[in-house]
């Protein structure tokens, strides 16, 4: 995940930026980006958050944990972690060698280990060691920016919020949902777009599909069920043969059949 420590709305870095649709109104627009919506859940009704938890004050953790680090390793840290310092009062006490050690695979651990202590010391004397609830509150609290409190609203709170990491914002300028480059900026134009109960699970939907699908370097183009609607179609290989094998995760089989079975001609289908 993006980092929030290099914010705290530092501009978000998009390798690809298609144009829309000649001639596309904003009402297309809209209509273009909720189909594209629907299609996501269809192709990945397993989505999720992939940071393992039970309540707000563990998710908060794992995703500071998260910065410039991969889901998988912080999912291998957080277990005897979460089990050592199951409280903000533990986290406030913690013993800064200790915690460092914990939390070195993730990286950054220093810095880390200072947001953890601060953020414990934080709830303690603010909210009687209790994750509040509220992104005005949230973000006034260390290791935590807009993003981290979507995160934590969103799947802590069942409070619907877009959240805008590195895969959320290059699928999105691929896909000529919004032009701009600030998370927040970008937050609002795609909450303008989607109904505003979808945002936590369209999150979850197209990170996943930027993880399995549409690569950085190398989108699966030729097996990605979106095509029909996307402005970026062509940027990978086209050739089904060759882009199925790019496809990532357990479900890879499933997401090169989806594909295949709703084939169109990319970014013809009409949208009006």
């Amino acid at each position: 995940m993006v980092s929030d420590e290099r914010r705290k709305l530092g501009r978000v870095t998009v390798r690809t930026s298609a144009p829309p649709p000649v001639g596309e109104t904003e009402l297309a627009r809209k209509r273009r980006a909720r189909r594209m919506a629907r299609a996501l859940a269809e192709a990945h009704p397993d989505a999720h958050c992939e940071l393992n938890h039970d309540g707000p004050l563990q998710l908060a953790v794992a995703t500071i944990l998260s910065a410039q680090c991969t889901d998988q390793r912080v999912n291998e840290v957080t277990p005897k972690l979460f089990a050592r310092y199951p409280s903000a009062a533990d986290y406030a006490g913690a013993d800064r060698a200790e915690l460092e050690e914990m939390i070195k695979p993730t990286g950054f651990f220093r810095n880390k280990a200072d947001a953890l202590i601060k953020l414990g010391q934080a709830l303690v004397e603010r909210y009687g060691g209790e994750v509040p609830g509220r992104m005005a509150d949230l973000v006034t609290l260390p290791g935590i920016g807009r993003k981290t409190a979507n995160v934590i609203l969103g799947n802590a709170f069942g409070v619907p919020g877009i959240t805008v990491d590195t895969h959320f914002a290059r699928l999105v300028h691929r896909w000529a949902w919004t032009a701009e480059t600030d998370p927040v900026k970008i937050e609002h134009a795609v909450g303008a777009l989607i109904e505003r109960r979808e945002w936590t699970m369209l999150s979850h939907r197209v990170i996943f599909h930027g993880r399995r699908v549409c690569h950085a370097r190398k989108p699966a183009c030729g097996a990605c069920s979106l095509a029909r609607w996307c402005p970026a179609y062509g940027v990978g290989p086209t050739d089904p043969q060759v882009a199925v094998k790019l496809l990532k995760g357990p479900r890879a089989g499933e997401l090169a059949a989806l594909a295949l079975s709703t084939a169109a001609t990319p970014a013809q289908v009409p949208v009006s």
